[in-house]
């Protein structure tokens, strides 16, 4: 069979086509030597450890892509919102809390390109058109030990139990709506979270009313942190990474992980960016193992690349939450039922941090 000249320039022309393709798939992790200089980059989220250990992830990043990366936040979407309706965008990738990418995916957090982005060791169900994971973890019980000694409690029934275990509470009052928390009121109140409806935030919402005056609502991860070092709430809904710091910085609390609350945070892109190509890049950087590993050890939150293997200490293990034994305890919020009555349930649920 003979093949003419110009059948095998097409093929040459196919097999360079196909080669070039192969490799601008990107991998995550990795970036080109030298491809963002020049460039800068302002990465917003929440401050504190968390925050940190998200720059020391990123610091690979910028050394091999040359690019300036700043830091910013706390994550506010009021803040960004405004900067959206300006068109004076300044934040470039933002992590946000579970439900901001679902309610204003093609408003405030543009649609991502999954051709920049590798995502093929993110675990199933956790990728949005608007967001991919930033890490995992979870809002977990944690009691002073001081206080209930032999009788601790076991569960979110427990903490919105007030003749049973009396003591000062503390919960999230940031601003973001927490489903997971509202859900457990509701349960606690005596309702079900199937077929749940708007009068359910109500009642979820009297029941935590029902704690009483003392209840603090911490507005930081700092915040809850200092309760729990401080003594100065018995029992605290606290994020795990703060939870995990409190313990290694001596506070006399232990978690009870029935029904902790699986969260994930999100990293986005807002509309309006002026770079989205070296957003997507940032991004691409930061679902890698490496930085996944690196997050993990200075933060404690559990990494979402399926092949990170962080080396931590045993304080640092115990509140990681991707173990056979805390899946098997997680509590997964009705994301669904939230997303679609965000508006409502946010409304109501800031009337209450308001003290209406």
């Amino acid at each position: 069979m003979k093949t003419n000249i110009g059948q095998m320039a097409a093929l040459g022309l196919l097999m360079v086509t196909t080669a070039a393709l192969a490799q601008s798939k990107p991998v995550a992790g990795e970036v080109a030597e030298g491809s963002l200089k020049g460039k800068t980059l302002t990465f917003v989220s929440y401050g504190g450890i968390y925050q940190d250990g998200q720059i020391a992830a990123l610091k690979e990043f910028v050394d091999k892509s040359g690019v300036t990366l700043l830091s910013d936040g706390p994550t506010e979407i009021s803040k960004l919102q405004a900067q959206v309706e300006s068109g004076n965008v300044t934040w470039d990738v933002v992590d946000t809390g579970d439900f901001p990418p679902y309610v204003y995916c093609g408003k405030l957090f543009q649609k991502l390109d999954f051709s920049k982005i590798d995502t093929s060791n993110i675990p199933e169900g956790q990728i949005s058109e608007c967001s991919v994971p930033a890490m995992n973890y979870g809002v977990v019980l944690m009691y002073n030990t001081e206080k209930y000694k032999d009788n601790p409690p076991k569960s979110w029934k427990d903490f919105f139990d007030i003749e049973k275990f009396p003591g000062s509470r503390a919960l999230e009052g940031s601003g973001d709506l927490s489903g997971g928390m509202i859900e457990q009121a509701l349960l606690a109140a005596g309702g079900s979270v199937e077929n749940m409806t708007v009068a359910d935030i109500d009642k979820a919402i009297e029941k935590v009313r029902s704690l009483g005056p003392d209840t603090i609502f911490w507005k930081t991860g700092a915040d809850s942190q200092q309760l729990a070092e401080s003594g100065e709430a018995d029992m605290i809904a606290m994020w795990t990474g703060r939870a995990m710091t409190a313990v290694k910085n001596g506070a006399k609390y232990t978690p009870a992980w029935q029904d902790w609350l699986v969260v994930m945070d999100q990293m986005t892109i807002p509309m309006g960016v002026k770079d989205p190509d070296a957003a997507h890049a940032l991004i691409n950087a930061y679902v890698g193992k490496s930085a996944q590993e690196i997050l993990a050890k200075t933060t404690s939150y559990t990494p979402i690349h399926k092949d990170a293997k962080p080396e931590v200490d045993e304080i640092t293990a115990a509140f990681m939450t991707n173990t056979p034994d805390k899946l098997k305890l997680g509590y997964q919020q009705n994301i669904k039922f939230w997303v679609e009555n965000f508006e409502v349930a946010n409304e109501k649920w800031n009337a209450l941090m308001a003290g209406n």
